[in-house]
């Protein structure tokens, strides 16, 4: 089953630009991954620095790799003093079944 998720952070005032290159390069490298099918960034338009990131991959394991890839944790590292949160938030979303 695929495992999707919106992952959501406020971005501090003042790094809107780094932040917004932190998160296009991780997107190309995230996208790549042979068990990612999306990886959607967007902003709100009510409040251009809180960040949705739309990420879905084909199963669990295909996540559990995600988050295991090497670049995960230097980006989490550089993003973290840049975002009102501690981290990012993460919600798992499930398919509504009709």
């Amino acid at each position: 089953m695929r495992k999707t998720l919106l992952a959501e952070f406020t971005v501090l005032p003042g790094s809107a630009e780094h932040v917004a290159e932190l998160v296009e390069d991780y997107a190309v490298r995230v996208r790549e991954e042979p068990g990612n099918l999306a990886f959607e960034v967007y902003t709100k338009e009510a409040a251009p620095l809180a960040y949705c990131i739309f990420e879905v991959y084909t199963d669990e394991a295909a996540f559990r790799a995600h988050l295991a890839a090497p670049y995960g944790p230097p980006f989490n590292a550089a993003l973290q003093p840049l975002i009102e949160e501690k981290e990012s938030v993460l919600t798992f979303l499930s398919p509504l079944d009709r």
